[in-house]
């Protein structure tokens, strides 16, 4: 009760200001008049008990409860025969896949350098005899057989240079020479009209200019004619103990396979080889790439199932690789075939390989003798 005798709830109730809507919800629910309590609930008919079983006929299992709608479709699936569950059941064999070639990995400079260092050690246990595969006695001998192997093999090269050395021993001496013999004998390596120029022109400068040595700077070799850098570092790493890249067609080939660069410049393969690795590697890098681009990295159709440094190799998949297809691929000692030289170092563990055709195996031999 308030201070006027009027209870306080009834005053609150006076001052209630909320909307109409929610005091109707606060007005307690009317009670059901005894009538209404006892009219029965109207009863279905006929007609409407069909309607609401063929509504109930036409619910989709999905929209029953979770439970039911699982065992609708289980007893939808069809069943799984044996042989088809123990297929189900039975683990998947691992496919082994090859990436495709030219699919590399992006690669830091670091991680390209490790790898290429690590291709060098590798190749390096497969060509411990690795040398250059012309046969020579001295400097001057070295430097026209290489002017010699452009456009073709060591082989006929190697084949042609015994019978060439005999008649002219000495610059002095092919300077001297009549081009048309020396062509003759060139012949067989291909070039001769041009070869014979280049190698009598070598002969006459180191002749004039040179006191008939070969110099042991590349600034002088290079200005000789028919002799470039290529050249140039066979000499001087092979002879003079200066190291050097030889950047041949080999080279050139696994550089590129192997991811050291993407050039086609000579000159710019040679630079960029050159800052992955020590120079004091660089002449026998040169001699263990040019020796796997030869016997196992071809140009044509590479012996990749055969190669032992597959998993340094980005270019992986260029070439054969089932293992038998490609030891069949092998070339020279690898394939058990002769080698290159006539006369192979001591340590080369092929067979030399044969003079030419017409010459007396031991001719050959006791002319050049070994290098």
């Amino acid at each position: 009760m308030g201070e006027r005798g009027v209870s306080k709830r009834s005053k609150a109730a006076d001052r209630d200001d909320s909307p109409p809507v929610e005091r109707a919800a606060k007005t307690p629910a009317a009670k059901k008049t005894p009538a209404a309590k006892k009219t029965p609930a109207a009863k279905k008919t006929p007609a409407a008990k069909k309607a609401t079983a063929r509504k109930k006929a036409v619910v989709p299992a999905e929209t029953a409860a979770p439970k039911k709608a699982a065992e609708a479709r289980k007893a939808a699936a069809p069943k799984k025969t044996a042989a088809a569950a123990k297929r189900t059941a039975a683990p998947k064999k691992a496919v082994a896949t090859v990436a495709p070639a030219g699919a590399r990995k992006a690669e830091s400079r670091l991680g390209m350098v490790r790898r290429a260092r690590r291709i060098n050690r590798e190749l390096a246990e497969v060509y411990p005899y690795a040398h250059p595969e012309l046969d020579f006695r001295n400097p001057f001998e070295l430097l026209v057989a290489t002017v010699l192997s452009a456009q073709t093999t060591d082989l006929r090269v190697n084949q042609t240079t015994p019978a060439l050395f005999a008649r002219y021993p000495t610059p002095e001496d092919l300077a001297a020479a009549v081009p048309e013999e020396v062509e003759e004998l060139i012949r067989p390596t291909g070039f001769f009209r041009a070869k014979t120029k280049s190698i009598m022109g070598l002969a006459a400068a180191l002749r004039d200019d040179f006191g008939g040595e070969v110099p042991g700077r590349l600034e002088d070799l290079v200005k000789l004619p028919g002799v470039g850098r290529k050249t140039a570092f066979v000499v001087l790493g092979n002879v003079f103990g200066v190291p050097g890249i030889t950047v041949d067609t080999h080279f050139m080939r696994l550089a590129r396979r192997f991811g050291w660069t993407e050039s086609d410049d000579p000159v710019k393969i040679e630079a960029e080889v050159a800052e992955i690795f020590p120079k004091g590697d660089w002449t026998m890098l040169s001699h263990r790439v040019i020796f796997h681009g030869r016997r196992i990295c071809h140009a044509r159709k590479p012996a990749c199932g055969a190669c032992p440094i597959t998993p340094l190799c980005p270019a992986y998949g260029e070439g054969e690789t089932d293992p038998e297809k490609a030891r069949k691929l092998l070339k020279y000692e690898k394939g058990g075939f002769p080698g290159q030289r006539l006369n192979p170092p001591a340590d080369y563990p092929g067979r030399p390989a044969p003079p030419a055709p017409g010459v007396a195996p031991g001719a050959a031999r006791n002319d050049m003798g070994a290098a």
